[in-house]
C-alpha cells in the first residue's frame, strides 16, 4: 500500500459507482492520471442495502489498475464470511458496517487478522457512540452522509455534527475519517473543518468527464480539493 505515513490532509477518493462500468479499468487509470488519492469501490448485496455492485472478483480484477489505495466499503450483510475474500482481492482498507453483523468487534480483528486496515461505517441514524470501544482496533470510520445504497443524494447536513463528536473522540489517534455521500465543492469546506480527511465522491468528480476527457476528471478533483482546503 503506497501511503504509509499517516496524515491528515485531505484525500480524494473517487467512487467507481459513477464510473463506466464496461471500462473500469481505464476509469481508474484515468482518475490517478488527473490527482485521485484513493480508489472507493461501494460494494452492495441488495439486501443490506437496496441496490446490487460488485463482488470480490470485480475487486479483483481491478486491482492491477490501482496504483494509490483500494478502499472497499462493504454494504453487506452478514460481512464475516466474505472478508477472506476481499482481503485476497487487494483491498487495502476494508470498511463494514456497525449492523452487518452480532460481533462487530469481531469482525474488526478478521479484517486486521488479514492484513488489511479496518474501517467501520456508521449510518446516518447510527450514533458515534456505537464506535467508542472500537477506536483503539480500527484505521478508519466511515461517516455516511447519505443513506446507503445510491449515489448522488444529497448530504444529511446533521452528519456534520457527528464528524465534530467522532474526531474529538478519536483524539490524536491515527484514524481517518472519511465522508461519504453528497460530497461536493459546497459540503466538503463543511466536512473538512469538521474534522474529515477522506472525501469520497463519485458524480462530483466524474460527471462530465470520460476517460477520453479525463482532464474533466482533474479539474472537478481540483475544485473539491481547492474547497476543502
Amino acid at each position: 500500500m503506497p501511503q504509509t505515513v499517516f496524515e491528515r490532509n485531505v484525500k480524494i477518493a473517487p467512487s467507481i459507482l459513477s464510473a463506466d462500468f464496461a471500462n473500469f479499468g481505464a476509469e481508474i487509470r484515468a482518475i490517478e492520471a488527473q490527482g485521485c488519492d484513493w480508489v472507493h469501490v461501494d460494494v452492495m448485496d441488495g439486501h443490506f442495502v437496496p441496490n446490487l455492485t460488485f463482488g470480490p472478483q470485480t475487486c479483483k480484477a481491478i486491482r492491477p489498475h490501482i496504483k494509490t489505495v483500494m478502499d472497499v466499503h462493504l454494504m453487506i450483510a452478514p460481512v464475516d464470511p466474505y472478508i477472506e475474500a476481499f482481503a485476497e482481492a487487494g483491498a487495502d482498507f476494508i470498511s463494514a458496517h456497525v449492523e452487518s453483523g452480532p460481533h462487530v468487534h469481531r469482525t474488526m480483528q478478521a479484517i486486521r487478522g488479514c492484513g488489511v486496515k479496518a474501517g467501520i461505517a456508521l449510518n446516518p441514524a447510527t450514533p458515534v457512540e456505537a464506535v467508542e470501544y472500537l477506536l483503539d482496533m480500527v484505521d478508519l470510520v466511515n461517516v455516511m452522509t447519505v443513506n446507503p445504497g445510491f449515489g448522488g443524494q444529497k448530504l444529511i447536513q446533521s452528519q456534520i455534527a457527528k464528524v465534530e463528536r467522532l474526531r474529538a473522540m478519536i483524539g490524536d489517534r491515527p484514524i481517518h475519517i472519511e465522508i461519504d455521500g453528497g460530497v461536493d465543492p459546497t459540503t466538503i469546506p463543511l466536512v473538512r473543518a469538521a474534522g474529515a480527511d477522506v472525501f469520497v465522491a463519485g458524480s462530483a468528480v466524474f460527471k462530465g468527464g470520460s476517460v477520453d476527457q479525463p482532464e474533466v476528471y482533474g479539474d472537478n478533483m481540483r475544485k473539491l480539493r481547492a474547497a476543502a482546503e
